[in-house]
């Protein structure tokens, strides 16, 4: 008869455990959840962390805190993300750097996708293909064209081994059939500087990087190298269009959590996610910062897209002989 009681109890307490579990993810958040940004301030990656946190804040009644962890390409904060509870109270906002920093890297911290649990796809912020102003080509194709036949002239400019800018100028250079002098530099306006004196040839910068130096006419834009053409510059034409679809490359960004986050969680996140992605005023709010909202945000979307960007970096890496400093 005790065995039996004890028995009783022991499902008793499972049952209560259970339901406990069941009504804390019903009713996630219960804290602030903090969202890690592996890059600095002043990002495409932080921008569109505060554009999302603020809705999120709003719909879940708690605070989503964005905390910039920068260092080491991302392989910081990124690192943190991995290594933090699976509870959906660490999340990790990511972009191109945080798959190509660990494939640069001999002993990386995390694997880009089996140490994450993808959440949702948010948007895609093109790169402008940009050379400075006496470069004697006014096309992709004619670009192309001159870094081909003058191999190790020219260099382009990035904002260090691993960046969105690096990544992109890797993908043209390998479409272009180019090899040419990487120049990396760790402040945007030394790397405008030297393109618009000449001494950088060209260089792939997110839209709202290249922007201001556009508007002022200082540099000279062929095309944007995302798979379809920016909202904020609709007269540039694609990679593609411009007939080197090879070279197609977005900078993409999502939410992620560290591997092992409940189902139920990430549920959530994705569906709010989707929900605020369809509000006119935060996809007037990342337009205005060069983004555009994905067309499937969801998390089987997301995750085919992180597994298709890792296996394509991972041959990049491999094949341009890529390695950190």
């Amino acid at each position: 008869m005790n065995k039996i009681n004890r028995l009783c109890n022991v499902v008793a307490a499972v049952g209560v455990l259970a339901a406990g579990t069941l009504h804390a993810q019903e009713h996630y958040p219960v804290r602030p959840v903090r969202v890690i940004v592996p890059l600095p301030p002043g990002t495409a990656t932080d921008f569109i962390a505060r554009t999302l946190g603020a809705p999120l804040s709003e719909q879940f009644k708690q605070q989503f805190v964005i905390e910039n962890r920068p260092g080491a390409g991302g392989l910081i904060g990124s690192g943190l993300a991995a290594k933090a509870t699976p509870d959906g109270y660490t999340l990790l906002m990511v972009a191109p750097p945080h798959t190509m920093a660990p494939l640069l890297n001999a002993n990386p911290p995390y694997h880009p996708v089996k140490d994450f649990t993808p959440v949702a796809g948010i948007a895609l912020v093109p790169s402008v293909v940009v050379v400075s102003p006496n470069l004697p080509v006014k096309t992709v194709q004619e670009l192309a064209a001159l870094l081909r036949n003058n191999p190790g002239k020219y260099n382009y400019a990035s904002l260090g081994v691993g960046s969105l800018a690096h990544i992109g100028a890797e993908i043209f250079n390998r479409a272009a059939g180019a090899k040419q002098v990487h120049v990396p530099f760790k402040l945007l306006g030394d790397a405008f500087a030297e393109t618009v004196a000449d001494r950088v040839h060209y260089i792939l910068l997110t839209v709202p990087s290249a922007t201001p130096m556009l508007r002022d006419a200082k540099l000279r834009a062929l095309a944007v190298s995302g798979s379809k053409r920016s909202s904020a510059w609709p007269n540039l034409p694609t990679v593609a269009e411009a007939g080197l679809p090879e070279a197609t490359s977005d900078g993409w960004f999502g939410l992620t959590g560290p591997a092992g986050m409940p189902k139920a969680v990430a549920a959530q996140l994705e569906g709010t996610i989707a929900k605020l992605l369809r509000e006119a005023k935060i996809r007037d709010a990342l337009a205005r910062g060069g983004a555009d909202v994905v067309n499937d945000s969801s998390t089987a979307a997301f995750a085919k897209l992180m597994q298709s960007e890792y296996l394509r970096y991972s041959k990049l890496v491999k094949e341009a002989g890529l390695k950190a400093p």
